[in-house]
């Protein structure tokens, strides 16, 4: 199954490396452009697109997913799945039906609690005992989709950001693999959110 991979920050380098040890045929990476960081604003690559270009993994850095540009881009590779961790932007919606097998997130939270851009965040300073990762379909709602599986991560008393990220990167990118082969096996059951349980979880 070709697949494109998006993504852009630490998070989402741990869904990367899942994939490629499990052997997936990461066609391109799409990531957000280098941005300028530091005094003196130096013009900083993605931690995905670092990580890409060591696996030897074509890179694409798009100012928009919304011009004739992407478009042209997304038929010539011609992926049969398209994979987001954390890329940082919405995705129109031609981009997200283009795909045979789907659009599909891994999500910070255990959803339908704490959609948006910042679920560990949020779920640490709200004092959670628990939080998750969610592997959906994506829509064009705000963390909508469908989703397919879910897996809680107990928050420790003196957990901080740093461990929980990593704690949710590494459990999600294993339940991706773990998604991505019941998908292609057959074996993947929808689950559709249950709205009134939601939660927002604004951006920091």
């Amino acid at each position: 199954m070709k697949i494109l991979f998006m993504g852009t920050p630490d998070f989402a380098v741990f869904s990367l490396d899942a994939l490629t040890e499990a052997g997936e045929d990461i066609i391109a990476v799409v990531t957000q452009t280098d941005k300028p960081q530091g005094r003196g604003y130096v013009l900083t690559p993605s931690a995905v697109k670092r990580r890409a270009q060591e696996l030897s993994i074509p890179v694409y850095q798009p100012k928009t997913l919304r011009d004739e540009a992407f478009a042209e881009l997304l038929s010539a590779l011609d992926p049969e799945m398209i994979v987001v961790a954390a890329y940082g932007k919405i995705l129109p919606e031609n981009v997200i039906n283009y795909p045979k097998y789907g659009c599909i997130n891994v999500h910070g939270s255990y959803l339908p609690k704490y959609r948006g851009a910042a679920p560990m965040q949020r779920a640490i300073i709200d004092g959670e005992e628990y939080t998750g990762v969610t592997i959906m379909y994506m829509d064009v709602g705000l963390d909508t989709g469908d989703m397919l599986a879910r897996e809680e991560i107990a928050i420790g008393p003196d957990d901080d950001f740093e461990v929980i990220h990593d704690r949710i990167g590494k459990t999600g990118a294993a339940l991706l693999v773990k998604t991505i082969n019941d998908i292609k096996d057959g074996r993947a059951v929808r689950e559709k959110q249950d709205d009134s349980l939601s939660t927002y979880a604004a951006k920091i």
